[in-house]
This record gives structure tokens, sequence and C-alpha cells, in this order.
């Protein structure tokens, strides 16, 4: 099959490495393009441009699909499918209609909940117990088309944004080398998505990574877990930026201070009033300073009594 690969990130390379693998013709990858990132700002590629170069397979990298003559460029490729994975442009209908079997998607979701741009983040700051991937032929609404194939997960209890996203990944190369000859067979029901329970998963903001210590220690818990390995939730200690990159809850511990005080460091780590119930913080980072272990942290038996956040 004559396939154009469409993904960005960490998460799409999997399913670029499986169709590689698997002998399919891969006639040209679509990526987004080159971005300044880290401290110094230097212009990088997204792993899927990395994968792709590796594999001397074609790289094309548009600001837009609306284009007509990246549209022309993508019809004479004469595909018989578009595969796209966290590519983060729109496709608009010509796009749409160029394969012959249409554009497929894999979503990191269990649709029609979490359509939209953090789908995995979504589902850890809901609580929610199960998620999965869907194998889904593309339409011009955002995550609405018809689902071909879905496979479901447990969400662990202490799985972050980071770990979950990796097992998905793994899970939606899988689901994509199963679809792909069933849909060449014609074996694939398209599965009509209803839109009652329909939800969307905006885009996360850094500003979001800001723990309010007056919300549960449920709640800020879920924050840490989706936020790592971004943007990574955050407060203040002593007027300075405090990364929270792993904590936990436990109900031995009785509600016995103001949202936000350290009550003691324990053997499990940093205990921390929250609005209800407390937070126990494992895994910190100051600023200039690696992540590690809070027993590890410069200080952290003079730390009770202090109140984060201010």
């Amino acid at each position: 099959m004559r396939i154009i690969y469409a993904g960005s990130p960490e998460f799409a390379v999997p399913a670029l490495q499986a169709l590689i693998d698997s002998g399919h013709d891969v006639v040209a990858v679509l990526t987004q393009p080159d971005r300044p990132a880290g401290r110094g700002r230097k212009l990088t590629a997204p792993p899927v441009k990395v994968l792709a170069a590796e594999s001397h397979l074609p790289v094309l990298q548009p600001q837009s699909l609306r284009d007509e003559a990246v549209q022309q460029q993508l019809r004479d490729l004469r595909p018989d499918c578009m595969v796209v994975v966290a590519y983060g442009l729109i496709l608009p209908q010509a796009v749409l209609d160029i394969p012959v079997y249409g554009c497929l998607n894999l979503h990191a979701s269990l649709l029609p909940l979490h359509r939209g741009a953090a789908p995995v983040q979504a589902a850890i700051l809901q609580g929610d117990a199960m998620t999965g991937v869907c194998l889904m032929q593309m339409e011009a609404g955002l995550d609405t088309g018809p689902v071909l194939l879905t496979e479901k997960t447990d969400i662990g209890s202490y799985e972050t944004m980071g770990e979950l996203t990796a097992r998905l990944a793994d899970i939606g190369q899988g689901l994509l080398m199963r679809g792909l000859p069933a849909l060449a067979a014609g074996e694939l029901t398209p599965q009509v998505q209803p839109e009652h329970g329909a939800s969307y998963a905006s885009k996360i903001a850094k500003a979001e990574a800001t723990i309010d210590w007056v919300s549960s220690a449920t709640e800020i818990a879920q924050r840490v877990r989706a936020f790592n390995p971004w943007p990574v939730a955050q407060t203040l200690l002593n007027g300075q930026q405090f990364r929270v990159w792993r904590a936990i809850t436990d109900d031995c511990f009785i509600d016995q201070g103001n949202p936000g005080e350290v009550i003691e460091l324990s053997t499990t780590g940093l205990v921390v009033q929250a609005g209800s119930g407390v937070l126990i913080l494992q895994e910190v980072q100051l600023p200039g300073k690696p992540r590690v272990a809070i027993q590890d942290l410069p200080g952290v038996r003079d730390l009770p009594g202090t109140v984060l956040g201010v």
C-alpha cells in the first residue's frame, strides 16, 4: 500500500517505524516545520522527521495544507492511504479526498471522549480509570469521524502522562498494523461516533501548571501526573519556582493545616496539606537544579511549617 504518513511528536514515531518495518511503501512523510526548542532555543526537528531522515524517506514540512501547490504535490504521490498521528495541522477536505482509502487517524482516547489536542492529559485530569486508542476514518470535523478499531487499556494509579503516552503509542502502532490490511480487504465496518457523551480536550497551556493548594489532594495529584513531562506542575517555595514531578495521596494522614502548609517529612515523602486531604511530594526540582527525590532536596528537613505557593 502506498502511504503518506503525517505526524510530528514522539507519540507518532512507533507507528511510522511499524509502517517502515512492515514493508508498506511510505511515499512521503509530512511533519511540522522545525522549531526552536530547549534553553538555547536551537532549531530542532520533530522526532518523526528524525526517523524519516534516518530511513531515507522524503520529508515535507509545509506551514499549511491549504496551499494548492502542496495539495497537488500530495496528489502526485498517488497515495492509497494517508495515516495521521498527532500531526498538528488541519487537513482540509481537498486533502482528505486525495487517498484511495481516505485518511486514517490514530487518536489516544476512547472516542467520543476527549476529542482534541490533549486527550491523554484530559483522561488523567478527569480521573478516568480507562483509556485507549481509536483508529478512525478522518472527516472535516475535529476527531468526529467513524471509528474502525478500538483498543482499551487501564490507566495506572501513578502513571504519568509521559508513561501513558508511550504505552498508547505502542498500542496504536499495533492497531494500525491490524487495521491497514483489514481496510484494504474491506473487512472493517465504520462505527459512527455518538454525539452523546462527547467531550473535548483543549491544548494544555503552560499557565495551567501552577498548583492551587485549595484544590483537593486527589485533584492536585492528577495534575502532577498529567503535566509530567510537560509543562510540569509547579508552586513556590520561599518565593522561588518549585517543580513537582511526582506526588501521591495517602488517606492515612488527617487534615492538619492550611492549604499549602508542609506538615512533615515522612518515609514516603514531604507531606503537604491540600484543600482536602494531603499530598505527598516525592520528586521535585528547584530552578537551575536537576530533579531529585524529595529526601535529597537540600534543607528538606527544615520545611515543616513552610507554606508553599506564597
